[in-house]
């Protein structure tokens, strides 16, 4: 299920004498050789909050081409849309963007979105358990519950799942070989919390908003680890853009507005958290909570993600998902963004 909200630049309006600007294929190739329309798909989610910030603070209309925003609500439907054509811009986790690569579709990330913004949430009464013993904690749990410790987070070989699996094996412990863990896949943050809200999970690997909603309920479910504990510079949401952009001067324009919007949300949380729930939905004022969180940490320069990226090809390799561990070079193109 996608939305569409097209957005035209100030310029392609003018263009058009006045009048609404017409939306055509995507990546229309203008007579000058360059692109004159850009359409990004993204979801509704934190990861993916400098696009809200680019579209309400008008930056995409600085922008010389038309550009169209089409929201989705999970990754593999916007691998199949880039597939057919019909996108120029993804911006989607750091896995769905490699198995887009993988299938042989012409496109590099040219930008992170966020970096470390996955907790690992469990029950408080299982924190001093961890502690104290390490891996051998979830049998013990298991013992005296008469069931193993159930975690819920996002599909298996998304982000948020592929997390949690490295964490748990990092610790000494395999979730596939043990009963005394279970990983229940859940599809949205909010199914996420309504699990934990429910008592139908003991823990979860999760972004905000979750964290922040689930202090804010005294829930029991806590942070127990940040992705900064397990996996520092771990990759989550990132830009990426097709061959056609990134040979193109449109590339550079929409990289600089993703700069811009980085900045802005590090320098004006409150207006960014009146953005998030124009944009997302969420509260402004829980939005502004969230933004404070260690989990909230915008940036644009790939780079800062590139060390830990390959952890998460070499679970997508052995997870099917893709038929190759991809290299870095492979995944990347840092040109566009140094050239900024």
């Amino acid at each position: 299920m996608t939305h569409r909200s097209p957005l035209a630049s100030r310029r392609a309006v003018l263009a058009a004498g006045g009048g609404a600007a017409t939306l055509g294929l995507a990546g229309c190739i203008s007579g000058g050789g360059g692109l004159d329309e850009l359409t990004v798909a993204h979801m509704p989610i934190y990861p993916d909050l400098q696009w809200y910030v680019m579209e309400q603070e008008g930056y995409l209309e600085e922008i010389d081409a038309t550009i169209t925003g089409r929201e989705f609500t999970d990754g593999p439907s916007i691998v199949q849309a880039l597939g057919g054509g019909d996108i120029d811009v993804a911006m989607f986790g750091i896995v769905p963007a490699m198995i887009a690569i993988d299938r042989g579709i012409s496109a590099k990330v040219t930008a992170a979105n966020i970096r470390e913004p996955m907790g690992i949430m469990a029950e408080s009464s299982f924190h001093p358990i961890f502690e104290s013993e390490g891996a051998t904690a979830f049998e013990t749990w298991a013992a005296e519950r008469g069931r193993p410790f159930r975690f819920g987070t996002f599909p298996q070989g998304s982000v948020p799942d592929v997390l949690l699996r490295y964490w748990l094996t990092d610790v000494g412990v395999d979730p596939e070989a043990t009963d005394a863990v279970e990983i229940v896949e859940i599809n949205g943050a909010s199914a996420v919390w309504q699990a934990i809200a429910n008592d139908e999970i003991d823990g979860t690997s999760i972004m905000e908003p979750v964290p922040t909603i689930a202090a804010e309920e005294d829930s029991s479910v806590t942070m127990l680890r940040t992705a900064a504990d397990v996996l520092p510079g771990q990759p989550a949401a990132v830009t990426l853009m097709s061959d056609a952009v990134r040979e193109s001067p449109i590339a550079g324009a929409f990289l600089e507005g993703h700069v811009r919007a980085t900045e802005f949300i590090d320098a004006n949380p409150d207006t960014t958290a009146a953005h998030v729930e124009a944009g997302i939905g969420m509260p402004a004022d829980r939005a502004r909570k969230a933004l404070d969180s260690p989990l909230s940490n915008f940036v644009t320069d790939p780079e800062t993600i590139t060390e830990a990226t390959p952890v998460f090809a070499e679970f997508a390799a052995a997870n099917g998902q893709i038929e190759d561990t991809l290299s870095n070079e492979t995944i990347f193109d840092h040109t566009v963004y140094d050239s900024l």
